[in-house]
């Protein structure tokens, strides 16, 4: 069973970049048809998907949040990272990775807040 957990800090200052990082146990995530995701909540709000990396290496990104996304991957690690740059008070939330259909991570929290 494919299991997720999210690490990274838990307050960041505005403009600077979010980093979160997901690690993989139970599946390799170069496994076919698999497309590893981060989704967010922000506070009192809907869930937002806001990209994917796919098991070949090819990336997908939310177009309102593409010019500040990139998702990359450590394969010898089993690993993918989230970046987000220009960060402001708004994207506080929940961040969640997960493969999409199969499962998700429990979430971490983080506040943009100088």
């Amino acid at each position: 069973q494919v299991q997720l957990q999210e690490s990274g800090p838990g307050l960041v200052k505005p403009s600077q970049t979010l980093s979160l990082t997901c690690t993989v146990s139970g599946g390799s995530i170069t496994t076919a048809d698999y497309y590893w995701s981060w989704i967010r909540q922000p506070p009192g709000k809907g869930l937002e998907w806001m990209g994917a990396i796919a098991y070949s290496g090819s990336t997908y990104y939310s177009p309102s949040l593409k010019s500040r996304t990139s998702i990359s991957r450590d394969t010898s690690k089993n690993q993918f990272t989230l970046q987000l740059s220009s960060v402001t008070p708004e994207d506080t939330a929940v961040y969640y990775c997960g493969a999409l259909g199969v499962s998700w991570g429990q979430g971490t929290q983080v506040t943009v807040s100088s």
